[in-house]
C-alpha cells in the first residue's frame, strides 16, 4: 500500500475529537498515527478556525466540535463539517440530529 491516504491528518484528528471530545493529545496521536506535538498543532489551527474550542476540566482539555463550519476548499462550498461526519458515520447526537429528531 502506498503512502497517502484519502482524509488528511486534520480530518482525521477533527474526526477523532467528533468522536470523544475528552481524548488527549497523545491518544489522538495514537490514533491517527502522528506525534503528540502535531496534534497540538492541528488542535491549534482547527481551534483558531473555528472548528473547535477546547475548555479545561481540572487537569484535561476537552473539545467542544462546531459541526456547522463551513468545510475549507472551494469544491466542498455550501457543505458543513457536519456532512463530512455524516457521510463517514461519525455522527452522534450532540453533532448530527438524527433523522427521526
Amino acid at each position: 500500500m502506498s503512502g497517502w491516504t484519502f482524509l488528511t491528518n486534520h480530518a482525521q484528528v477533527f474526526l477523532c475529537v467528533a468522536k470523544n471530545q475528552r481524548l488527549t493529545a497523545k491518544q489522538i496521536a495514537a490514533t491517527v498515527g502522528i506525534t503528540e506535538r502535531a496534534v497540538q498543532r492541528i488542535l491549534d489551527d482547527l481551534e483558531d478556525a473555528g472548528y473547535i474550542s477546547r475548555s479545561r476540566d481540572g487537569r484535561k482539555n476537552v473539545y467542544e466540535i462546531h459541526p456547522e463550519r463551513p468545510m475549507r476548499h472551494p469544491a466542498q462550498q455550501g457543505r458543513a463539517v457536519s456532512d463530512l461526519l455524516e457521510i463517514l458515520g461519525e455522527a452522534h447526537e450532540e453533532t448530527v440530529p438524527s433523522p427521526s429528531s
